[in-house]
């Protein structure tokens, strides 16, 4: 069931004074576009449609844009049709989150003890205990196992054990991305490093040393549960074995060149983390016999508890860096708190999408996860553009938003530009949206959302290699002029 204090704060907060009695039934305003005359004012506009067929994305481009103040949808095309969302999927999950546990709730990481401690020593097993947090790192780790030795404990004589079960395990978000991309990683309830192992190669004589550890801005412990073995080929570039007690990566020598590095999702997370806490503990003395990850929820005696950062603080990083996997972990603790135990992450953005068409009233919102990396979620620009316009005199959701910035003829951002965009940006290989929010003098403050998506050339590329695709560069680049073709219209048509 949905938490009531959450919810009075959201209804009472974000649609306070904007629905009305109406919020409950039909919308008062009316969907359909209401666009003023291309010569309004005395200006004239080139139509929507020169902008788009300069574009030459092909496929489908929808969008709307609404007055924020009256709730007017200016213009539209296409608004009620769906479309692949990408990352702006992202805007859905925060609001879902902060609907559902509350704009301070924070993730709780706790280690207890199964049995008494006494003059130092746990008469039991030693537990770390996930609680679905997205940021925790290498140094809160560290951070905890120095917590440890400072609250007397030197010595463990049960197994040290890990908990991951207040979310489900879920091996990859898209199972159709290619195996090595780290934005891609595994979920759990116990998570370390975005679920990210840092791999790093060196010139060593003829061949390559090679390390693979849990880096941080502190520290660099070296790790077993991800090996990497440098092969004698070309291509493929990596690839990946499950050897049942760690991840097996190889990688082609061909592509390793003088040295470098780069992230590599992590398949065990529970065991990552627990690799990585008993490192630090062992630095302190304490050193822990491994035991079995544990499948009911513990008990026993809290020894400490490390917190999050507010949830409005880790949501403003996810929307600002499109992390995946902070959105998954977010709306999957959502749905275990809405529905009272853990989904799994299909189930959970079932979930959200009846939220979103029942709450924000965005009729038809299928979203298949809470990150937009999934093609086949699918959301219509009409709904989306009026939800925000609905959302916007909380002041909630836009300070959480990025700046969009406006760009001159070469593509450099202009600084200053009197053109202010906070949205959220989403982009799959011929696939870009964005929805956010649009200031500039003389015109009304403006809720938008624009969707592109050219399906058939997204079915017709190779998904397994990793490799961007002939066009999707050119075409991503398209894309964004003409957001900000179409944005830069509506300041001209609907300013003063």
């Amino acid at each position: 069931m949905l938490n009531h204090v959450s919810r009075r704060f959201f209804l009472g907060g974000v649609f306070a004074g904007l629905a009305g009695p109406g919020w409950a039934g039909p919308p008062a305003v009316s969907l359909r576009p209401r666009t003023r005359p291309e010569d309004f004012g005395g200006r004239t506009e080139p139509p929507v449609s020169g902008l788009i067929d300069a574009a030459q994305l092909g496929g489908r481009v929808t969008y709307a844009v609404v007055d924020v103040a009256t709730g007017k949808v200016l213009e539209s095309q296409g608004g009620g049709l769906g479309q692949p969302p990408a990352s702006v999927t992202k805007v859905i999950t925060a609001l879902y989150s902060l609907d559902v546990l509350g704009p301070q709730f924070r993730f709780e990481t706790r280690l207890l003890a199964s049995g008494p401690v006494r003059d130092g020593v746990v008469d039991g097993d030693l537990i770390l205990a996930g609680g679905g947090d997205p940021t925790l790192d290498t140094d809160e780790l560290a951070d905890m196992a120095a917590r440890l030795k400072e609250a007397g404990v030197r010595e463990v004589r049960g197994k040290f054990r890990v908990w991951s079960g207040a979310l489900p395990y879920q091996r990859v978000i898209d199972p159709s991305q290619p195996e090595h991309v780290s934005y891609n990683p595994s979920l759990s309830g116990l998570n370390l490093n975005y679920n990210r192992v840092h791999f790093e190669w060196k010139r060593a004589g003829q061949g390559y040393s090679v390390t693979m550890d849990a880096r941080s801005a502190r520290y660099r412990p070296e790790v077993r549960v991800a090996r990497m073995a440098v092969a004698k080929r070309s291509l493929p570039v990596y690839t990946y074995a499950d050897r049942g007690d760690h991840d097996a990566w190889s990688v082609a020598s061909g592509a390793l060149g003088k040295g470098g590095s780069r992230w590599l999702p992590v398949r065990r997370p529970a065991a990552y983390a627990a690799e990585v806490f008993a490192t630090f503990a062992r630095a302190h003395g304490i050193v822990l016999t491994p035991g079995r990850p544990l499948g009911e929820t513990p008990g026993g005696q809290i020894l400490l508890t490390h917190k999050s950062a507010p949830l409005s603080e880790i949501l403003r990083g996810m929307l600002k860096y499109s992390n995946n996997l902070t959105a998954e972990l977010v709306g999957l603790t959502a749905t275990a708190r809405r529905r009272g135990k853990p989904a799994p992450l299909a189930a959970s953005a079932r979930e959200m999408s009846a939220w979103a068409q029942d709450l924000l009233r965005i009729p038809g919102a299928h979203l298949v996860d809470h990150s937009g990396l999934g093609e086949a979620s699918r959301l219509g620009a009409a709904s989306l553009a009026h939800a925000l316009a609905q959302m916007h005199a909380d002041g909630l959701l836009k300070p959480l938003l990025k700046p969009f910035p406006m760009r001159d003829s070469n593509g450099k951002a202009v600084p200053d530009h009197p053109i202010n965009v906070a949205a959220k940006t989403g982009t799959l290989y011929f696939v870009s949206s964005l929805a956010g929010y649009v200031t500039a003098p003389g015109s009304p403050e403006l809720a938008f959302a624009i969707l592109a998506a050219n399906t058939e050339l997204r079915e017709g590329y190779d998904r397994t290699t990793g490799e961007r695709p002939p066009g999707a560069y050119g075409w991503n680049r398209r894309a964004k002029k003409l957001q900000q073709g179409l944005i830069e219209r509506w300041t001209r048509v609907y300013g003063s």
